[in-house]
């Protein structure tokens, strides 16, 4: 025996509770060829009801945790997922989730993807919502923790739009939901003054990314895609088809605070897509504007009475400092120097 092993005490109770584990275990195994995520899912969460309920009754510390672990490694050498760490997130699995039924959405995304929303999301709402989501799109794990860190649940679906009005019930609320407010082009260093030019060139480099914010369905057709309306010229800023719904999506980039001529100039550009571009099988055009700024109030005057589906949202970027502002601060090596005639304190 050990020094390690001498100075820990194993309960009585401990080996029927190894035994009735291991048993767990193989049975799980065994039902594992016919739906492996599933069943390896639930048993992670047995596995962390049972660690609960013997804490709770037998007052179980630390050390018969990694003592579970040890054994449960030998018995089961070929499987993964039996170390400390992971018997502790079992735990935390289970009682983030502690009713009788483990939700659905939940038991079908990998271990992986649930260990992050334990990680990285503290309410049962929200980490049903992003389980819900992970299992209708596919997401990958660094998708999922993009979209926590971004807070995706809380801007989806929140943009100002007339889609109610302007579109029929089905494609309304899918339309809604594939708008966000604000939209997280934080990927992007711009400075403050920036044009529009720079922003759609920003985003046409960074298009992957770009796609990602956007959401799944959104097919990228062209930037400044040309229209000849009675013998003008006129150039959309960026143009996409979303799958899902069957239509064209135009967006409209604006760097300043939303004014109520935006609307009529997207009600411009809908209608002309819609005439020139849009299959007779296709769904009518959707609009999108998004603004540095906008008020709620003048963006709801100015879709009212407008027939065409518009949305309003805002966007989010980093901003740099100006090269003159830059030009005007003092360098580290200036600070350090500043620093260092400053006496010590007694």
């Amino acid at each position: 025996m050990s020094m390690d092993d001498a100075h820990l005490i194993i309960p009585p109770e401990y080996a029927p509770f190894l035994e009735d584990l291991k048993e767990r275990i193989r049975t799980a195994q065994l039902r594992a060829a016919v739906s492996v995520n599933r069943e390896l899912v639930l048993l992670y969460w047995s596995i962390g009801k049972r660690i609960l309920a013997a804490q709770e009754t037998q007052g179980w510390g630390a050390n018969v945790i990694d003592r579970l672990s040890t054994d449960l490694r030998s018995e089961f050498s070929k499987m993964a997922g039996f170390s400390s760490r992971n018997l502790w997130r079992m735990r935390a699995f289970a009682q983030a989730y502690d009713g009788e039924i483990l939700p659905q959405a939940v038991a079908e995304i990998p271990w992986g993807h649930n260990v992050i929303l334990l990680e990285k999301s503290k309410n049962v709402e929200e980490r049903l919502w992003y389980a819900r989501q992970t299992v209708e799109y596919g997401w990958s794990r660094n998708v999922l923790t993009h979209h926590i860190s971004t807070q995706l649940h809380a801007r989806e679906g929140k943009a100002v739009t007339n889609f109610e009005r302007t579109l029929p019930p089905p494609q309304s609320d899918l339309a809604r939901q594939i708008t966000k407010d604000p939209y997280n082009f934080e990927f992007l260093t711009l400075q403050k003054d920036a044009e529009e030019r720079a922003l759609e060139k920003g985003l046409i480099t960074h298009i992957q990314r770009f796609l990602l914010e956007l959401g799944t369905g959104f097919a990228f057709v062209g930037s400044q895609y040309p229209l000849e309306v009675g013998g003008e010229d006129f150039f959309i800023d960026l143009l996409f088809y979303h799958l899902k719904l069957r239509c064209y999506v135009v967006i409209e980039l604006k760097t300043g605070k939303f004014k109520p001529e935006y609307a009529g100039k997207m009600n411009f550009y809908l209608a002309a897509v819609d005439d020139l571009l849009r299959h007779p099988d296709d769904a009518p055009s959707i609009g999108l504007i998004l603004c540095k700024e906008k008020k709620q109030i003048v963006v709801e005057y100015s879709l009212r009475n407008t027939a065409t589906p518009i949305g309003v949202a805002g966007y989010r970027i980093t901003e740099t400092l100006p090269d003159t502002l830059k030009a005007s601060l003092p360098t580290i090596e200036e600070i350090e120097q500043e620093l260092s005639g400053i006496p010590d304190h007694e």
